[in-house]
Formats: structure tokens, C-alpha cells, sequence
């Protein structure tokens, strides 16, 4: 793939692309599927700017459009999640270092065992499943990150902090503290979302590098409901922020 291809920057909902949407001209646009594909430059680079919607099934179409049809180099995600870790708050940002698609797999016992999504989830076949951030990706992030600053959220006197860690993917908004601790327990991630780890399986078909850049909004558990409409579009300051930064390295 070209260098000189653009990126293609993927958010979920306008809380999230609202936060690139004033650089990019509404002129060079293209609608496709019901999505509009908007072409422009963020932190000096090109890109092709797309809000997918919600959930695994619009990321890989958004996904796959970008890759096949725009001929980007890379997905970069910006956006935000809901976390897992205790030892994470609301504004601090995971970069996913792993992705793995939480739901897919199979059903017995009352528990979900999972599998790499493709892989037929029965005995005798590979139960490895997730995604790494490509080779040297990693490197390259934290030295583009050095010094950057966070923003805090409303009401905390706590500044944010950044770090690599493994993500959720599944199709349903987590509104439960049962299912995060046990999500922690089982995969100690950091975070967890609707989007990710689908574009990671489009992204491992293309060969082509994805990176995913989520904020904490909320905390998965019985208030994420109420969190999420208060925090997510600050907290998505902070995913955009480490996003211009990276897009650079990319």
C-alpha cells in the first residue's frame, strides 16, 4: 500500500466525529451504503473521514468500503468506551494493543468460550483468538505521545492518563457490573466497546495496520447508562487528541 494513500479515520457516533468534523470541507464527499465518506487532511495528513454508526456490522462494511474502495493505508478509530479495569477512570484513554471480539465463540455451561471469529467455535480447533497492534506500531505511538496532555473531566481534579491495553468487542452497550468484573476477570481488559475488534478482522484480511484509540466515558457498570451521555463527548476530546498525534506515525 501506497504512503502516500490516505488514512481512513473511523468514529462511531457524532459525539465522537464531531471532533474532526470542523477540518474536513463538506465538498469532497461521497456517499456510499448510507455512509458518508468525507475526504480531507487531519494533523497534515490525508484522510477519508467516516462516522460507521454503531456496532460490529456497520464497522467491518465502513471498514471494507474504506480499504477496498477509497484505497486507505490504515483504519485509525477515534472514540470512546466503556471500562473495565478498576484501576482506570472516566477520561483515560486505551490504546488497544489487542483486540478480541468478546461474543463470538461457543455456549455451554451458561459461559462463552471464545474462538478467533472465523474459526468454527467447536473442539478440536484453535481456541487463540485476538488481534495484535501491528509490529512496531507500538514504539512509534509512545514516542508520539511523549508530554502529550490529557483533559480532565468535569467536577475532577484527576488528569487522565493514556495507556496500551487490551480491548472488548461485542455487540451490546455493557449497562451491568456483574458482566464487567466477570469481563475483567476472563480477558483483564482494559476496556470495552462495540466496533473494534470487527475492524481488526476486516483489517487482518486487507493486511493492512489498524489502530484503535478509545476514552473512557464510563465505567461499564449499572451507571454507565447515565456516564456515557455526561462524559462522551469530553472524554472524546482526549481519544482526538491522541489520534492527531498518531496519525503522523501511521
Amino acid at each position: 500500500m501506497s504512503m502516500d494513500a490516505p488514512l481512513g479515520l473511523i468514529c462511531a457516533v457524532p459525539e465522537e466525529i464531531g471532533h474532526f468534523r470542523d477540518e474536513i470541507d463538506d465538498r469532497d464527499t461521497e456517499e456510499l451504503a448510507g455512509f458518508r465518506f468525507l475526504r480531507g487532511q487531519v494533523a497534515g495528513r490525508d484522510v477519508v473521514l467516516v462516522e460507521a454508526g454503531i456496532g460490529k456490522v456497520n464497522a467491518a462494511v465502513v471498514g471494507t468500503l474504506l480499504l477496498h474502495r477509497f484505497g486507505v493505508r490504515g483504519l485509525l478509530f477515534s472514540g470512546v468506551a466503556g471500562g473495565l479495569d478498576p484501576a482506570l477512570e472516566v477520561g483515560d484513554v486505551v490504546i488497544a494493543d489487542r483486540l478480541v471480539q468478546h461474543d463470538y465463540g461457543a455456549l455451554a455451561g451458561g459461559r462463552l468460550k471464545p474462538y478467533q471469529p472465523g474459526v468454527p467455535p467447536l473442539p478440536g480447533f484453535d481456541d487463540s483468538h485476538g488481534y495484535p497492534l501491528a509490529d512496531g506500531m507500538a514504539a512509534r505511538i509512545a514516542t508520539a505521545l511523549d508530554g502529550v496532555a490529557l483533559t480532565g473531566m468535569p467536577g475532577s481534579v484527576r488528569v487522565p492518563v493514556w495507556r496500551f491495553g487490551t480491548v472488548l468487542t461485542g455487540d451490546h452497550f455493557l449497562n451491568c457490573a456483574d458482566t464487567r468484573q466477570d469481563l475483567y476477570a476472563r480477558f483483564q481488559a482494559q476496556a470495552v466497546e462495540m466496533e473494534g475488534a470487527a475492524l481488526a478482522q476486516v483489517a487482518a484480511r486487507f493486511a493492512a495496520p489498524l489502530v484503535v484509540v478509545r476514552a473512557l466515558s464510563d465505567l461499564a457498570g449499572s451507571d454507565s447508562h447515565l456516564d456515557f451521555p455526561t462524559f462522551a463527548r469530553t472524554a472524546a476530546v482526549n481519544a482526538a487528541g491522541i489520534v492527531r498525534r498518531i496519525v503522523p506515525v501511521m
